[in-house]
């Protein structure tokens, strides 16, 4: 088994690069044919262009033959029917049918001229756009390929065209202290093959054509480094998320998203936000009536319709605490007015409460909040800390007291507007050296 058959990343990665090897195929492809086609309608039309012209029809055949070749092989680039060996041998076909014209197909209907004028005339250049356009498929094997080709093919159409020749001649005529008779004698002789001249456009077109591989194999590296690179981060990415909604669990999502983000501890933060605190009232004796399992299974489901709840009003629930929880406002997010949305969730969490056959009882006070992260560097929590946060426990537990389900301080009922407060007067509040004025709904008191 592979690695692209385990780990759906590198698989798709290997994918991303087969299509765009087979876009740059493709494209290389359709403008081989593309030319080929132009050819085909040139040679075709030439008679209407040039007096006398008679396109030989083994020609015409051969043009057609070529753009067929190139139109099916478009067709079946990315199927099942595709070869890896079909570019090469497509190249070759084309490369070698070049070299074959050169040396094969008459440069004049005359007999006394030898075919060595048609390397003259024309000359290896024909084979330069065969190898650019092997560029565009992203093959820097292929690239070589063709190269190699268009120098093989070339000398072996040079060597049978002069192996025909009965005479030639070549620089190696041209006397040392040569004089311009001499140049013109073998330069301009209908004979002269040039033979190092050959030496020297096949030395240039191979050096080229490895440019050329050496330029697609760096281009294909920079293609591989950008995937890997988006790979990596969509690694990442997921990875966190993964992490994120596992953390998320344990801690509150918006705290493990920002985390996550920072990578590393949040330093402590003071703001002026609400705390509250929600228990549920007679959870112990209900406890002991019911199965583990049971009590688990409808505290689970109240809970969190409970947390949803806070965090429609913008609350983040920062810790559990058996029955209950402790929600903050305001703090670390911050919110607009997080009294008035403290006192908006708590008359929600009643509603809930009723709904799953629970009365429960709800603290809230508004003051300075230090928020941030406490422990050991193996370990770490994020919690709260504050006079609000103490006070509204209290506040919780003076509900039984005073038989109301919410009681809040007088900074949380100066701010509320929309929802009527009574007072219930000043109350002896645990841990706290003087009373504390405190409200309930209105009709409790």
């Amino acid at each position: 088994m592979t690695t692209a058959d385990t780990d759906p990343f590198a698989a798709e990665s290997a994918a991303r690069l087969i299509r765009a090897e087979q876009n740059g195929l493709r494209l290389a492809i359709a403008c081989r044919t593309l030319v080929t086609g132009l050819a085909f309608a040139w040679y075709v039309g030439a008679p209407i262009l040039f007096d006398g012209f008679e396109p030989r029809l083994a020609a015409v055949l051969v043009l057609l033959l070529f753009t067929a070749v190139g139109v099916a092989h478009l067709a079946v680039i990315g199927t099942r029917f595709d070869r890896s060996w079909m570019k090469y041998a497509v190249y070759a076909l084309d490369t070698l049918s070049i070299c074959a014209t050169f040396a094969l197909i008459p440069i004049s209907r005359a007999d006394d001229v030898p075919q060595i004028i048609a390397f003259r005339a024309y000359g290896i250049y024909y084979l330069f756009p065969l190898v650019a356009i092997a560029c565009l498929s992203l093959s820097w094997r292929l690239v070589l390929w063709t190269g190699e080709l268009c120098v093989a093919g070339w000398w072996a159409a040079f060597g049978w065209v002069i192996t025909g020749m009965q005479t030639y001649l070549s620089w190696a005529d041209i006397p040392a202290n040569a004089t311009r008779a001499d140049y013109e004698r073998v330069f301009l002789s209908i004979d002269f093959v040039g033979r190092g001249n050959r030496i020297e456009e096949t030395a240039m077109l191979m050096f080229g054509a490895m440019i050329l591989a050496v330029a697609v194999y760096r281009a294909r590296g920079v293609f591989f480094a950008q995937v890997a690179s988006d790979l990596a981060e969509r690694r990442e990415r997921d990875a966190r998320q993964k992490v994120s909604a596992l953390f998320g669990k344990y801690v509150p999502a918006e705290i493990a998203q920002r985390l996550i983000a920072n990578d590393g501890p949040m330093r402590p933060q003071r703001t002026a936000g609400t705390a509250l605190v929600m228990d549920i009232a007679g959870f112990t004796a209900f406890s002991a009536q019911n199965a583990p399992e049971h009590v688990i299974c409808v505290l689970d489901a109240f809970l969190s319709d409970a947390t949803d709840a806070v965090s429609k009003h913008g609350g983040i629930v920062m810790s559990y605490l058996g029955d209950g929880f402790l929600v903050t406002f305001n703090a670390p997010i911050g919110i607009p007015n997080p009294e008035q949305a403290a006192m908006q969730a708590a008359c929600a969490l009643l509603g809930i409460g009723q709904g799953h056959g629970f009365d429960i009882r709800v603290g809230i006070a508004s003051g300075d909040l230090v928020t941030g992260t406490i422990g050991s560097s193996e370990r770490q929590s994020f919690t709260v800390y504050g006079d609000a946060v103490n006070l509204a426990a209290r506040l919780e537990g003076q509900c039984k007291i005073l038989g109301v389900s919410v009681l809040v301080d007088a900074a949380t009922q100066a701010a509320v507007t929309d929802i009527e407060l009574e007072a219930c007067g000043a109350q002896n509040i645990a841990g706290l050296a003087s009373q504390v004025p405190v409200y309930c709904l209105s009709g409790e008191g």
